[in-house]
């Protein structure tokens, strides 16, 4: 039931799809004009948003006659984009940044779980069993926990440069994750 190696794979896959450490930046904005950031309302609604999505996203497909493959070759090339981001430093996706409603949105949705992880859900879903995912998910939610509540120690410490080093490793893993779930969807 439980595979460590399945378990580490869809972690490390979730971990540079939220990429929680390149969203620092925004974090440290959102603290400064709300105030404070409610670390644990954050991570449970993340949790229940990627949870939900896991089990009824499939649904949804079949509700709009979408196979998974269809689904999972998307999902691919919108991650593929987001590495482009990451690499590059440019904005495909783009999010309101006047929105002032806290650590829900945008911290929650879309900053945490947003589309490409939504997609990434439904993409590990073929790839890997449910319960090695539902582990990804709650060490990944623990992560993002701990960067929340540490993101003021983790701004004086990181640096801007630091940052920008860790976004584009993030995003040749996330180009190379994109290809690989490409490839292993393509018809035969």
């Amino acid at each position: 039931m439980f595979n460590f190696k399945e378990i580490i794979s869809v972690t490390l896959i979730l971990f540079a799809i939220i990429d929680i450490l390149g969203s620092i930046p925004i974090i440290i904005n959102l603290r400064k004009r709300e105030g404070v950031i409610q670390s644990e309302k954050a991570t449970i609604i993340s949790g229940i948003l990627m949870i939900a999505f896991l089990f009824v996203g499939d649904g949804i497909l079949k509700l709009f006659g979408i196979d998974f493959q269809s689904f999972a070759m998307a999902g691919a090339i919108i991650i593929f984009i987001i590495g482009l981001e990451m690499i590059l430093g440019k904005d495909f996706f783009h999010t309101d940044p006047e929105i002032k409603s806290g650590s829900i949105v945008p911290l929650a949705f879309p900053l945490i779980v947003g589309a490409g992880t939504m997609t990434t859900l439904l993409s590990l879903r073929a790839a890997y069993s449910v319960p090695n995912i539902l582990v990804g998910i709650i060490l990944n939610l623990l992560f993002v926990y701990i960067v929340l509540k540490a993101s003021p120690w983790i701004e004086k410490r990181l640096g801007k440069a630091g940052a920008d080093v860790l976004r584009k490793v993030f995003g040749v893993i996330l180009l190379a994750i994109a290809i690989k779930l490409f490839k292993s969807n393509l018809p035969v």
